[in-house]
């Protein structure tokens, strides 16, 4: 476990859940996902979250998957778990993690529970100081958090950071302006590359980044252009690649997950695109144009022969 109570930087490795056809969980492809994820630098690695449809995982396949992620990663980033929903399943799979040698965990919300700001402090709250790993809470869907929750959670020394996929940019201005550096900030936006511009000058300093399943160097080329103000690198990702995955994601509910395994499987990533209901593949026509913006992003960014960190 490592107990260094800082939130980690730098672009997050999100893995998926490779699932068989006969919807068995692939454990050796989930190792590949993951040692592509270390070889092309990403700083941290999520295991069992949203990308790998936590919500339909069962407990023995999410402590599998925590499992290998700690086996791969060997100490190298720190390995993150996804908890939240059910307060009884979070705590449980809290402890999972801490007894599979996680470094943290990403608390997500208490999804068809709709609660008052007290309510989700001490929910977050007891996740968090139910074992001594990091946590970082989550803001999205029905959560948004306010002043006064991150005040009582700041008294948490396993609260390590926020994550945003809310996107209210007026709210995390007011959040980072008050907290500072007592919690480190992480950008979670569906495709978070579209968004990341806008909320590096804010205080975030990571993101969690889908493509980088499939073409992470691509991801690293656009951030280091966003760090280093070369808006020219960043406007001509954004015009080729960027936006037009962004805009198929958004053609249909459930693509934030499908699509990176279409992905994975047109960059000849042996993982298939078995996906989870509700959850559907997508469709025939959209999988063609990735195959066409992943041929064109390659063409204009080719890899480069090594990785230099940001």
């Amino acid at each position: 476990m490592n107990t260094n109570r800082k939130a980690p930087t730098g672009i997050l490795g999100f893995p998926i859940a490779p699932f068989t056809k006969n919807n068995k969980l692939d454990e050796y492809a989930l190792a590949q996902n993951i040692q592509f994820l270390l070889d092309e630098g990403l700083e941290a690695i999520f295991v069992a979250c949203a990308a790998a449809e936590y919500p339909s995982l069962s407990k023995a396949e999410y402590e599998a998957m925590v499992e290998v992620a700690v086996t791969v990663t060997g100490g190298k980033v720190p390995v993150y778990t996804g908890v939240g929903g059910n307060i009884q399943t979070s705590l449980e799979l809290a402890r999972v993690s801490a007894d599979r040698g996680a470094d943290g965990y990403l608390i997500l919300p208490p999804y068809l529970v709709t609660g008052e700001q007290a309510g989700l402090a001490a929910y977050f709250k007891a996740i968090a100081e139910s074992t001594d790993l990091n946590a970082i809470v989550y803001q999205r869907d029905n959560v948004s958090l306010s002043i006064s929750t991150l005040e009582a959670l700041a008294e948490v020394p396993q609260v390590v950071g926020v994550k945003d996929g809310l996107g209210n940019m007026e709210l995390n201005t007011l959040l980072t302006q008050t907290f500072k550096k007592r919690f480190g900030w992480l950008n979670g936006m569906p495709l978070a590359e579209v968004t990341m511009p806008a909320y590096v000058p804010l205080g975030f300093d990571s993101y969690s980044s889908a493509i980088s399943n499939y073409i992470p160097h691509i991801s690293r080329k656009f951030y280091k252009g966003v760090l280093s103000g070369d808006q020219e690198t960043v406007n001509d990702i954004y015009q080729q690649v960027i936006l037009p995955i962004n805009n198929i994601r958004s053609q249909r509910k459930g693509y934030a997950v499908s699509l990176i395994k279409a992905g994975m499987e047109i960059m000849e990533m042996p993982i298939g695109q078995t996906v989870r209901l509700p959850i559907l593949p997508i469709e025939k026509e959209h999988y063609a144009e990735m195959q066409t913006i992943l041929k064109n992003a390659l063409d204009r960014f080719p890899k480069e022969t090594s990785i230099q960190s940001i």
